[in-house]
């Protein structure tokens, strides 16, 4: 692809994004994926853990689809979608508080809060409920996988899995800042349980209304925070009894806020914009 191309640089507690307005479909489906490995790879790059393209949509304000910094696309994403709602509202593609957003794991309800100034500050997300169902989480051989014995590397891990529109197995931890996040994640996420691999997340709890996450996300690595790896980590933690329906969640870029409603997790926190640049030539 060559021309010239606008982005901007983001990040939701330190998981950060290239988003780039492709209604246009300048960015077809043939070149996304390589075009996400190119413009993620830090030092030699923008970089970034992902790219989030806004599409148009037929069902939905606007559509998201992310591609990974491996060039895989994923399903959905907590941070980046909050991303993608700060982009979308200030540069006019939606100017709405509240809009929809179509990703591959449904439609999703956002809610903004905006300052003075009419900037968002913080995104409210309605990330749906969890499936329990392994078949969701591409695992076979099971209904369901609540406190399994996971053999990992010639040691076992207590997990629990479910999507929250992707695949997620989390574990529980004493000390998570401890915890072998480098070695045990890639086992993990590469186990051959999980035919379409798996987000990891290594979860301490510190009291029944917070916890502390780190999360091995699948196609980028540990990131500083994973807003379905969070939304996973308080599913398991409230259906296993140690945590009630409101949960502050510490990750490594900062704190994000998960409430359990009747039908729908929410997750909120900030988005940031980084800077804004212009991509010349061949791309």
């Amino acid at each position: 692809m060559s021309g010239s191309v606008q982005f901007w640089k983001m990040h939701g507690l330190g998981n950060d994004y290239i988003v780039i307005d492709n209604r246009d479909e300048k960015i077809c489906d043939k070149t996304a994926s390589a075009l996400a490995k190119k413009l993620c790879t830090r030092r030699f790059s923008i970089g970034a853990d992902g790219l989030l393209l806004v599409c148009n949509s037929k069902v939905a304000d606007v559509k998201m689809r992310i591609f990974n910094s491996d060039g895989s696309e994923a399903e959905m994403c907590g941070n980046g979608i909050r991303c993608f709602s700060k982009y979308c509202y200030e540069t006019g593609i939606s100017k709405k508080s509240e809009f929809q957003v179509e990703t591959l794991s449904g439609v999703k309800n956002i809610w903004l809060s905006l300052n003075v100034n009419d900037d968002v500050v913080s995104v409210k997300v309605d990330m749906g409920i969890p499936n329990w169902n392994c078949r969701s989480l591409s695992m076979n051989g099971m209904d369901t996988c609540i406190n399994y014995n996971l053999a990992v590397d010639k040691e076992n891990c207590n997990v629990t899995c479910l999507s929250m529109g992707n695949p997620h197995c989390v574990m529980f931890v004493e000390n998570v800042d401890k915890t072998p996040v480098e070695r045990v994640g890639p086992l993990v996420e590469n186990h051959p349980i999980f035919s379409n691999r798996a987000n990891v997340g290594f979860v301490q709890v510190i009291s029944e209304n917070e916890i502390k996450v780190r999360v091995w996300e699948r196609g980028c690595g540990e990131t500083l925070a994973c807003g379905t790896g969070i939304c996973a980590a308080v599913a398991v933690a409230n259906k296993l009894g140690k945590v009630g329906n409101n949960v502050f969640v510490h990750v490594l870029g900062g704190d994000l806020q998960v409430e359990i409603g009747k039908n729908s997790l929410f997750l909120s926190g900030a988005a940031e914009k980084v800077y804004h640049g212009m991509m010349f030539g061949e791309i």
